[in-house]
Formats: C-alpha cells, sequence, structure tokens
C-alpha cells in the first residue's frame, strides 16, 4: 500500500507534511519523473525528488540496480578502496544481493532489507541469472552440450548444475545459471580449456540490465520491487 506524497517527504525529514504540501502545490515534488499533485500516492520503489533532490524516508527500504564497472569489488568493507559501498555513494545502510568478481561487469542489486537479501541468496529458490560470455578461444561443438549437462570443477570436487547456454558466435554464448557457486563460470570454462575475457551479467531473475549506462545505478520500480517479494514466498 502506498502513502501520499506529503507524508513520505514529512517521513524523510526534508520538511513538515504541511511544507510539503506548498511544495507539492507549487510543482517542485516529482513521482517518477511526474509532477506530483497534492493526494499524490507514492507507490513502493517510486521516486520522489523535492527540486530535483531524491528523498527516502527512514522506514521505507531502498532497492538498487547497478551497472558494475570493472575493478569494484562487492563488499561493504569500507577499508577496501574499490568496494561497491562508496563506488554508490549514498548514506544509506545497503548491501550487494550475491557478488560480480572484480573482473566482472553488469548487473548487481543492493538494498538496505535484509530480509529480502536472505531470502534471494538461499539456492534453494534457484533464481535464474544470465550473463554474456566472451572466450579466448573458439568454441567448439561439444561447448554447450557439456556446459549445459554441468562441469565438474576439480578444486571444489563437485559437478555445476544443468544450465541454459546459447553460443552467438565463435567467441561468445550467453548463459542462464540457477546456482551461484564463486568465480563459477570462470571455473566452468577453465575446466573445459577455455579462458574468458569478458563477463557481463545482464539479468537476475526478472530485473534486466537494459540500456543502463556503464557505472549508473538506478532505483528498482514497484513492479520489479513486487515480482522479486512475490518469488520468495
Amino acid at each position: 500500500m502506498g502513502v501520499r506524497v506529503n507524508k513520505y517527504i514529512a517521513s524523510s525529514g526534508f520538511c513538515s507534511r504541511r511544507e510539503a504540501d506548498r511544495l507539492v502545490e507549487a510543482g517542485k515534488v516529482t513521482v517518477d519523473g511526474i509532477i506530483a499533485v497534492n493526494g499524490t500516492v507514492v507507490e513502493e520503489g517510486s521516486s520522489v525528488c523535492v527540486d530535483g533532490l531524491e528523498v527516502f524516508p527512514e522506514e521505507t527500504h531502498i532497492y538498487i540496480a547497478l551497472h558494475k564497472p570493472l575493478g569494484i569489488t562487492c563488499t561493504t568493507d569500507r577499508r577496501d578502496p574499490t568496494n561497491i559501498i562508496d563506488y554508490i555513494g549514498l548514506d544509506d545502510r545497503i548491501f550487494p544481493i550475491g557478488r560480480l568478481d572484480k573482473n566482472s561487469s553488469g548487473l548487481i542489486l543492493l538494498t538496505n532489507d535484509g530480509d529480502i537479501v536472505n531470502k534471494l541468496l538461499r539456492a534453494e529458490h534457484g533464481h535464474e541469472k544470465e550473463y554474456q560470455v566472451r572466450v579466448e578461444q573458439r568454441i567448439g561443438r561439444e561447448f554447450k552440450e557439456k556446459m549445459e549437462a554441468g562441469v565438474y570443477l576439480k578444486d571444489l570436487e563437485r559437478k555445476t548444475l544443468p544450465c541454459t547456454v546459447k553460443v552467438t558466435n565463435p567467441h561468445t554464448f550467453n548463459i542462464i545459471l540457477k546456482q551461484g557457486l564463486n568465480r563459477q563460470i570462470r571455473r566452468m570454462c577453465d575446466e573445459l580449456g577455455y579462458r574468458v575475457t569478458k563477463l557481463r551479467r545482464v539479468r537476475f531473475m526478472n530485473i534486466e540490465l537494459g540500456d543502463l549506462p556503464y557505472g549508473e545505478h538506478r532505483i528498482l520500480t514497484a513492479s520489479e520491487i513486487r515480482k522479486l517479494k512475490d518469488s520468495t514466498k
């Protein structure tokens, strides 16, 4: 259920509810880029801005999609100069959902909703993650079949779960995983004699990277958040 925009702004500490009404009447408030009016309802996941500055009530959960660039580490340890939290630059205490290794780019989700982080990371849910991968060697005829059947990783002494692979050209393929072992795709390719030269995540469950610019982030839409939460029930 949503809340009226004046209450939403007031709960952020930006100003009183009465002053929020005046800001709305002056056309200085937008909800998802649309100028608000008195009575506008803010749904969870919506972006509310006052004079172009986004505001967040303390009790509101934040859900962010980041196009992670190369060289950024998915850690909350601020002692690491490449940590993802300082890169995002928000004051809120947020956490990455899962991880992408430092040498990979693409979609990573971050939130201050610890409950959904725990639920989404449970392996038994089998949530899909899709990647675009480039390898140094020319892809052979048996590559797709071997990857999809699961690859035995000698260093982990276990076989990966079946997955879906689509070869897109002699050196690139898309892969959809339902598990998240550390550096899994690179390990799978190494076992089959291929060296990964580029890896980018393009989808996490129902959230797609789309045309989100490299290095930039956005707030998830209310619809995206609902689908994420529905998947954990």
